[in-house]
């Protein structure tokens, strides 16, 4: 079973934990050689951050891909800075999954709830946001659930918005929110490496 399987894996990479800011993060390293950050808040034990890197088909270690959290910061070139810079009124498309659901923000839509249509598209896994004035289009998956090999569910999908932000929720499975507490008390035995020799690779 595919859950069973994920499971393993997470249970079996090597671990790594350091609390600091009010936050436990812990890098996860693979047999694959692929390496996962989280970030936990200490107090809620809410996922606050995940990324993934991997490595280039030469061996060489890739950049960090956000799955969960804020967007990293793209660098530009000191002398492009003036010239080049995204434009601030773009939408800002993330995720920000809460304990019973997997949320998706996407920030900078001035447009009414009405114009936007938001649905599962079970045959190629994923979830399609469009808007009626063709302003805006976006087609993501969830990469929890393709771990997992669990099938989309129509129902579990929901959007919200305010503050023109348009909030996608998808209420998370059973077996989801099952693995995400045995993964819980897991990370919470691994040992905090802090102290004046401490390393956690979080980034």
């Amino acid at each position: 079973m595919a859950v069973q399987s994920w499971r393993d894996s997470l249970k079996s990479s090597k671990k790594t934990a350091l609390i600091h800011d009010g936050k436990r993060k812990i890098h996860y390293l693979f047999a694959d050689g692929k390496e996962m950050a989280e970030e936990y808040d200490l107090k809620t034990d809410e996922l606050i951050a995940r990324r993934w890197r991997h490595k280039s088909t030469l061996g060489a270690q890739g950049q960090w891909q956000v799955e969960v959290g804020e967007p990293l910061p793209t660098p530009v070139a000191s002398f492009e800075c003036d010239a080049i810079q995204e434009n601030c009124s773009n939408p800002v498309f993330m995720r920000k999954d809460t304990k019973s659901s997997f949320q998706w923000r996407i920030r900078n839509l001035p447009y009414s709830k009405d114009v936007f249509s938001v649905c599962v598209e079970p045959s190629e896994r994923c979830i399609i946001i469009k808007t009626s004035n063709k302003k805006y289009y976006k087609k993501f998956n969830i990469p929890d659930l393709d771990r997992s090999r669990l099938p989309f569910d129509c129902s579990a999908l929901s959007f919200t918005h305010a503050n023109n932000t348009l909030i996608v929720s998808y209420k998370k499975p059973e077996e989801i929110l099952t693995l995400e507490q045995e993964l819980l008390k897991v990370i919470k035995k691994v040992k905090d490496t802090a102290g004046p020799d401490g390393d956690c690779k979080t980034q």
